[in-house]
């Protein structure tokens, strides 16, 4: 698969979200923009909270042909009728997930920095791998995504790769040509109007 002319868009919700007002707030960016993908990604573990957050949330995407899957919670997956997860531990999960899930599934697998892990993945079965954060913080250990990376990805892999986590206008144009999508959250949860702010970032893919 050749990497596309200009990245996929990929949104990834807030670890906490309000169910009165965060339906309207994504609608909005999914009805400005062409998205490819959302993640739940909440970081509670409260099997109720969870699932009503994915039934309200698949009502927004469904509504807009665009694919929901959650973070790490397979079974949740399956039986919320969501299109898939998106998994946290690298490779280790993907062969569950895929047996699980079913071919149709969308099975994708967080490797940090990792190419090894990311071969890894994709041999195990991931429809897409992401990478991230793109540059360092003092968050976690500091690790990141480097440049060099995706770039080899971009050039030796035929798996699609997301780019996740600390991006900003540079970072963007720098990974535009070696990434198939870009994987937006707090960056743009986080502004006023989470549309605009996403198209700010659009302008700096081409």
């Amino acid at each position: 698969m050749d990497a596309p002319e200009q990245p996929q868009l990929y949104l990834i919700t807030p670890p906490e979200l309000e169910l009165s007002l965060f339906p309207d707030q994504l609608a909005a960016v999914l009805d400005a923009h062409p998205i490819a993908c959302v993640r739940l990604a909440l970081a509670t573990r409260d099997e109720d909270k969870l699932s009503r957050a994915a039934d309200t949330l698949r009502e927004v995407t469904h509504a807009r042909d665009v694919a929901l899957v959650i973070s790490d919670h397979t079974l949740l997956a399956e039986r919320l009728g969501l299109d898939g997860v998106h998994l946290n531990d690298a490779a280790r999960s993907v062969r569950h997930a895929r047996k699980t899930l079913g071919d149709d599934a969308i099975v994708g697998s967080y490797c940090g920095g990792s190419r090894h892990e990311g071969m890894a993945a994709g041999e195990a079965g991931a429809d897409y791998v992401a990478f991230g954060p793109v540059q360092a913080s003092a968050l976690d250990d500091g690790s990141f995504a480097e440049t060099e990376m995706f770039k080899w990805w971009s050039e030796v892999i035929e798996i699609p790769c997301v780019a996740e986590g600390a991006l900003d206008e540079a970072m963007i144009r720098a990974l535009a040509p070696m990434t198939d999508f870009f994987g937006f959250g707090e960056e743009i949860w986080g502004q006023d109007d989470p549309a605009a702010a996403l198209a700010t970032f659009v302008a700096g893919m081409s």
